[in-house]
């Protein structure tokens, strides 16, 4: 098995801000909205979703530029979204994009550190968060404190990169997901990999915490998905 190899816990420049930003995300963003929806509709959270007098409260962590904010508002929904980012540069990226998709006002930006989120036991509905997992060092930290802030009966759902078996398979996904961006670009991804954790090694995370393993599935051939219920 390919070991992890940690890759910095922040892209807090203005070139690596710029360089995920103009990577072509969308059809990823699309389909984690869509699975998103689909999973909130399995919880029984439709109903919710439009409703205008009992608004869900949803927490992004680890927005970076906003995409999936973004991506999520543009649905026929209607909640109250905050999306967290400890990296400047990544949030000031974010709120352009916010403003020229139109959302000025709808999601809310705050510079907070996943690890130590400075809000309430319970205080959210949902908790999402893509692929913010294999920036973290110890994941545990960050996943404990999106436990302690998600209402009983919320919906926690977190999508990362999976760590391949082998430096060659790396390559190969390198060059089938990044093969026409530029080598910087080409780069971020390839550490991203190396630095990502496994799924047997997420559900062991979240047994940790009392959830069972099998919340988290294999979902792509680089991914996997966390769907899990709020204790």
């Amino acid at each position: 098995m390919l070991p992890r190899t940690l890759e910095p816990e922040v892209m807090d420049t203005a070139a690596e801000a710029a360089d995920y930003d103009s990577m072509d995300h969308s059809s990823v963003n699309r389909l984690f909205v869509d699975d998103l929806l689909s999973a909130a509709n399995a919880a029984g959270f439709a109903e919710r979703l439009t409703s205008r007098s009992d608004r869900l409260r949803v927490l992004d962590v680890g927005t970076g530029t906003a995409q999936i904010p973004i991506e999520f508002c543009q649905r026929p929904v209607n909640v109250d979204m905050v999306a967290i980012d400890l990296a400047v540069e990544m949030l000031l990226l974010a709120e352009q994009n916010i403003r020229v998709a139109g959302l000025h006002g709808s999601i809310l930006l705050e510079h907070v550190d996943a690890k130590e989120l400075p809000f309430d036991d319970g205080e959210f509905d949902w908790m999402i968060s893509n692929s913010i997992v294999h920036h973290i060092p110890e994941p545990v930290d960050s996943l404990r404190e999106m436990q302690r802030i998600l209402k009983p009966g919320g919906l926690l759902f977190v999508r990362d990169l999976l760590r391949p078996d082998s430096s060659e398979r790396v390559e190969i996904l390198v060059q089938a997901y990044a093969g026409n961006d530029n080598a910087e670009q080409q780069q971020l991804f390839r550490q991203s990999l190396h630095a990502a954790l496994t799924p047997e090694e997420m559900g062991e995370l979240m047994e940790s915490l009392g959830w069972a393993a099998d919340t988290v599935e294999q979902t792509s051939d680089r991914h996997w998905t966390v769907a899990a219920i709020g204790q």
